[in-house]
């Protein structure tokens, strides 16, 4: 593999950086701190040590790890290590100047160096121990101090009283900050460093610090930063999966390819803890091995013959020495790799008879794993015994339970392998009870339900290969019909052409509900405004036709395209909000969650449209809530987090939208649904002045728009952040070039919606282009109160441009833009109308036209706005207000200086209010993760230790109640 062998990027350990900062930060102010830094093999301690290291300033940092050697490790290993790191630094001279006496005798017993030990006897030890702590406490006095004992799992006994002592007995206002490190998954029940932090950590100056496992999102970030390039969707799935968020593991994994063998340095770390386990113990592991990442006490039992006690037996040592955990009424390796480690360990014979035996035992008693992980799992077993003809019934039957759950990805897995297998099966058609070209297209639906477009697009055209349109059109319609709708969710170009071709095919007579199905499709592909009025018809014929037949699935997909259709973005929506109920009612009578998500994707779509952002944000949360419970996270969730996410823009709430693009983005979701995501967090950025961070952004998206054929509402919020990402580099001639082609090349009429935003921004860049701008905005519609609103935006800030500033055309846009309750674009032109009024001589009205503004700015933490405010009011030698008509100033309620976002300050509401964190995710709509980090960061801030004592502290402030 190209690229880094270790990542470059210090991923997903922001907080606990942090955390070691403020520890440092004490320690400078004469409190001594000791930190237990846990965690399993490879989770990056290490790093992190090497990382605050980095970033200590003028602390002196003096490592030391702790060594295994045989049964035990290396008496006083760590503490031998920092003397001589000490004793190159400072000499043997520095160091007996730091030392009582001058006489270095006493340290002799850890490095030979400082000459021969004092005499023998009780009392040497605890002399020693005196003098280590002596040295420590002075060195500290002549700075701050920071004492790493690595991999503490290892230390010897004597190693672990000289570290307890020094914990115990330095001074508290002692300048010294101890990081210790160690293995948490080696801490099995007898190891001798339980008792030690268990006794440790009752000390008011020690705390722990366990390090987890890495988000998907976290490995995506590393993983581009190793290969300097962003791994694909199905890259991250493999290495995330084998990984399990692990960053050694990780960079091991890329290090050899994603799906390549496991390197021999990682599988010696992994297989270590099982090779000290009993033999008869390993001899189940082996078994259990076979049976996946999670396997049942029952099933186990039964491939092993062993009864209960004797199974439990063998397993209590694996179980003890954390090679396996209990989870619920079964086991699961550790880390996937471990079981994949010990799997690989198996003879190929040996492999496919226990998979034979798994898959047996689960065939004569069904009950040990019964619905859909039983199938998926006799499906797994047969396929590794190497069992063609089971491996195609089972996979068969896998897939037809994995539909019924809703699990669109184990089904396509499952129908991959019936296709894999086919070849290998002589009576593969009579076993399935279908000919290949069905399997084929059922493959390729459920390929577009998992959201693999390009492997949907990829298998229809296999079986178009294999059809005659001629003689088989029915069969020949379903397929086009379902790549045209791929190719649209893809912006691939033809998918209009495959629509029409499918019409063409299915006769009109005998009405038909594959006739009702295309001509639904086509309508709703069909976005040319010359076009609309075709929209429409063929809406409405689909609906006529699915009532013939008695099609309600395709009747309700229909009518949600007619009403989008017939809505318009118009501020009178009421009629087309209760056409979209009834279109709802339908879908549910019939049990179609497809229209359910399109009632819910157009409905939010167009309440946005119109300006109406709480009804719109409320409706793709409901939508989003849905899919993830019809299995449909990676599409339409995807797609109405996008829905989501606008509003939220809108509506001022950006730390919200950060977090509902990131929870989307993390599921891995089709480019293009990725790209509108990522626009609208660039957006976000830009607004705060994070130019890099937004450019990375738009860089990310570019690659998406340029690979794909794509509508207005994705090509013009493009061209719009282009143009702003240029203007903020100071490139104004490349942005005005960039209009002169936008002007040119093209329709910017068509879409007035995503029209009116590109056209003021273009205004900034136009410069002699001025006037074409306008005559172009002069050409488009003005439909509902956020189009109006635009349309008033645009002409105040083209009179600007002309000299003719005025303050009545920006007030009117203010007052359109607070009706919407869209801050920013409000806070925009406020500052326009304070300019204008400054011009105009009213003094006392910029002034609190520019208040309004600077208050609008800071709430959204839109820096280069405020600046820009700050720097015009000294200027103008205005002054700012509150909204009390005082003095700008920092907050003087209790809530002044915690340094809380509006989201922690929402979170910490309802910590106060008692709700935990999953009752916080649900209300908030994040993830109880990003709950918990939230929490994490509010405890911080305001200083203490439980959420009891952060309830407290917000009722004491008063921060939710009058005071």
């Amino acid at each position: 593999m190209s690229g880094h062998s270790v990542s470059p990027l210090f991923v997903g350990r922001g907080a606990e950086l942090t955390f070691l900062r403020d520890a440092l930060a004490r320690v400078r102010a004469r409190s001594a701190t000791t930190v237990f830094i846990g965690g399993e093999a490879g989770v990056g301690k290490s790093r992190l040590i090497r990382e605050f290291a980095g970033r200590a300033g003028d602390a002196r940092v003096l490592v030391g790890g702790c060594l295994e050697l045989g049964t035990d490790g290396l008496p006083f290993a760590p503490f031998t290590a920092v003397l001589r790191r000490l004793a190159h630094d400072l000499g043997h001279d520095g160091v007996a100047a730091l030392l009582p006496g001058g006489r270095t005798r006493g340290l002799a017993r850890l490095l030979p160096e400082f000459g021969e030990p004092d005499d023998d006897g009780p009392e040497a030890r605890a002399r020693m121990f005196e003098h280590v702590l002596g040295l420590m406490e002075r060195l500290a006095e002549q700075g701050p101090t920071v004492l790493v004992i690595e991999d503490a799992h290892w230390a010897d006994r004597s190693t672990r009283d000289l570290l307890s002592f020094l914990t115990r007995y330095q001074r508290p206002d002692t300048r010294i900050l101890t990081l210790v490190t160690y293995r948490s998954d080696e801490l099995h029940r007898t190891h001798p460093l339980r008792p030690l932090l268990a006794e440790l950590t009752r000390i008011d100056w020690v705390t722990r610090l366990e390090l987890r496992r890495l988000t998907r999102r976290e490995v995506v970030r590393q993983a581009a930063s190793i290969l300097s390039h962003e791994p694909t969707a199905l890259d991250v799935d493999v290495i995330y999966a084998r990984s399990e968020g692990n960053p050694l593991f990780v960079e091991a994994l890329l290090s050899g390819g994603e799906d390549g063998p496991m390197p021999e340095s990682l599988r010696d770390l992994l297989l270590a803890g099982v090779e000290r386990l009993p033999e008869e113990t390993q001899e189940v592991l082996r078994t259990a091995s076979a049976g996946g990442a999670r396997i049942e006490h029952r099933l186990l039992a039964a491939v092993t013959g062993l009864d209960d006690g004797a199974l439990s037996g063998a397993l209590r040592p694996a179980v003890a020495g954390n090679v396996l955990q209990v989870d619920g009424e079964g086991y699961a390796f550790r880390h996937a790799l471990i079981r994949e480690a010990v799997h690989d360990e198996l003879l190929p014979g040996e492999r496919a008879r226990l998979h034979t035996r798994f898959a047996k035992a689960l065939e004569h008693d069904p009950a040990l794993l019964p619905g859909t992980r039983g199938a998926i799992e006799l499906a797994y077993h047969w396929y590794s015994a190497h069992d063609a003809p089971c491996a195609l019934n089972a996979a068969w039957r896998a897939a037809a339970a994995a539909r019924k759950s809703a699990a669109f990805d184990e089904q396509l897995r499952m129908l991959t392998r019936v296709i894999e297998l086919w070849d290998s099966v002589p009576d593969a058609a009579e076993r399935v009870g279908r000919d290949f070209i069905d399997v084929l297209r059922q493959t390729t639906t459920v390929a577009h339900l998992a959201g693999e477009f390009e492997r949907s697009i990829s298998l229809a055209k296999a079986a178009l290969r294999e059809i005659d349109p001629a003689a088989d059109p029915l069969r020949a319609a379903k397929l086009l019909r379902q790549r045209g709708l791929t190719r649209y969710d893809l912006g691939r170009a033809g998918h209009i052409e495959d629509l029409r071709a499918a019409a063409e095919l299915v006769p009109a007579e005998p009405p038909s509900s594959l006739r009702a199905q295309v001509l639904e499709s086509l309508s709703r592909m069909l976005h040319d405004p010359r076009a609309w009025a075709d929209k429409e018809s063929l809406a409405e014929e689909a609906i006529r036709v699915a009532r013939q037949v008695g099609d309600a699935r395709t009747e309700a997909n229909a009518l949600v395209t007619l009403i989008w259709t017939r809505c318009q973005y118009s501020s009178q929506l009421d009629p087309q909000v209760a056409a979209f109920a009834r279109a709802r009612e339908i879908a549910e009578r019939a049990g179609t969650y497809n229209a359910l998500m399109r009632a819910a994707i157009s409905e939010s779509d167009a309440l946005e449209g119109a300006g109406r952002h709480e009804q719109a944000a409320e409706v793709a949360r409901r939508g989003i809530a849905d899919a993830e419970a019809y299995g449909l996270a990676r599409t339409s969730g995807a797609f109405l987090a996008i829905n989501l996410a606008e509003p939220l823009l809108s509506l001022g709430r950006w730390d919200e939208a950060l977090e509902v693009i990131e929870r989307a983005v993390e599921v891995g979701p089709p480019a293009p649904y990725r790209a509108s995501l990522q626009g609208f967090a660039a957006d976000i950025m830009m607004a705060r002045g994070d130019v890099d961070r937004a450019e990375a952004l738009f860089l990310s998206t570019a690659k998406v728009i340029a690979s794909g054929t794509y509508r207005d509402q994705s090509l013009l919020p493009h061209l719009r952040r282009e143009v702003e990402l240029l203007l903020a580099r100071g490139r104004d001639a490349e942005a005005a070039r960039l209009v002169e082609h936008a002007l040119r090349d093209q329709d910017l009429t068509a879409s007035p919606r995503y029209a009116w935003p590109v056209l003021t921004t273009c205004l900034r860049a136009a410069g002699p282009l001025l006037e074409e701008v306008r005559a172009v905005a002069g050409r488009l519609e003005v439909r509902g109160a956020l189009q109006e609103a635009h349309s008033l935006t645009f002409a105040a800030e083209a009179a600007r441009l002309s000299g003719h500033a005025d303050r009545p055309m920006w007030d009117k846009a203010v007052g359109a833009w607070a009706a919407l309750c869209h801050p920013y674009a409000e806070a925009l032109c406020l500052f326009g109308a304070a300019r204008a009024a400054l011009a105009a001589g009213e003094r006392e009205e910029a002034g609190e036209r520019l208040s309004r503004s600077a208050r609008l700015a800071a709430r959204l933490r839109a820096t280069p706005l405020g600046a820009e405010i700050d720097s015009f009011a000294r200027r103008a030698r205005l002054s700012l207000t509150a909204s009390d008509g005082s003095s700008a100033s920092p907050p003087a309620s209790g809530e002044a200086g915690l340094g809380l976002t509006a989201r922690e300050h929402e979170v910490l509401r309802l910590v106060a209010a008692g709700r935990s964190n999953r009752e916080i995710a649900a209300e908030l709509f994040i993830s109880s993760k990003t709950v918990s980090v939230h929490v994490s960061n509010i405890l911080a801030k305001l200083g203490v230790s439980s959420r009891g004592e952060a309830a407290a502290t917000a009722h004491r402030l008063h921060l939710f109640t009058a005071p």
